[in-house]
């Protein structure tokens, strides 16, 4: 009998402590004014138009709609817009963004356009006073408080921008729920379990099971549209009410799935 209490109650204070570990912000109405839009993923991009280009931001925000797009740290500290650390992909250079200085990445081109990789201090304004961003940090060597840093100050010379800023490493959030608690932050996930991305099985499972929130307290979780089952997931937005973003979304059935579930859309290649 002895021996059942003590198993109950040590499944009782596991639960427990697994339902503090989702711990997040209870979403405000309206979500601060980021409801009201959905966000092209990397800018409206497509048809000749490359991801996270200039061009593809202006169209985003021309037809109405925020945009998703991804930062990093150049060699010389200049805030690179781009969603691969690697050049390879997107600019057909076998270097990374953290090797090279501004003045390497202004000699290299976007999926072989005549588009030049652009600076945040380029595409913000095309959004100052008009729709959101959703601004992603991509820390790399240990560069999450250096690259949170330089653009929480940039961000603060555009004061009609609205925007929220996502992470997939949890010290970045750490760092802005730290010194820049205003700023609505968010934790980027999704089913690490399956694709690792050489991350450890207990980091992968930290991550998945969104197991930093108590640390990290999120204003949103953004996660993978394929994963979004997760009960972890469920019980984060259920029991303490986080808003959920959901990405990428690809067509307008998975739109209306997404939307349907109370998440906020980051989309492309379809226009919800």
């Amino acid at each position: 009998m002895k021996l059942g209490i003590i198993v109950f109650s040590s499944l009782v204070i596991l639960l427990l402590l697994w339902v503090l570990s989702l711990r997040g912000k209870r979403k405000k109405a309206g979500f601060f004014g980021l409801a009201a839009y959905h966000y092209a993923h990397r800018g409206l991009h497509g048809d000749g138009v490359p991801e996270n280009s200039l061009q593809a931001f202006r169209l985003a925000a021309e037809n109405g709609y925020g945009a998703e797009l991804d930062v990093h740290l150049s060699k010389d500290g200049r805030l690179v817009v781009m969603h691969d650390e690697s050049l390879m992909r997107t600019a057909g250079v076998e270097r990374n963004i953290a090797d090279c200085t501004a003045a390497e990445l202004s000699e290299m081109r976007l999926e072989g356009t005549a588009q030049k990789i652009p600076y945040l201090e380029e595409v913000l304004p095309i959004f100052a006073g008009k729709t959101p961003l959703i601004i992603e940090l991509k820390p790399v060597r240990g560069n999450h408080a250096a690259l949170s840093k330089a653009v929480c100050a940039m961000l603060r010379e555009y004061p009609t921008l609205q925007f929220c800023i996502e992470s997939f490493d949890p010290r970045v959030l750490l760092w802005l729920k730290r010194h820049t608690p205003e700023i609505v932050r968010g934790q980027l996930s999704c089913n690490f379990l399956r694709e690792r991305n050489g991350l450890s099985l207990l980091l992968a499972l930290l991550l998945t099971e969104l197991s930093m929130n108590f640390l990290t307290v999120p204003h949103f979780v953004a996660y993978k549209f394929a994963d979004r089952k997760r009960l972890s997931l469920r019980v984060c937005k259920r029991l303490w009410g986080v808003q959920e973003f959901s990405w990428t979304i690809r067509s307008l059935e998975e739109a209306k799935t997404a939307s349907d579930d109370g998440a906020l859309l980051i989309f492309e290649h379809c226009r919800p």
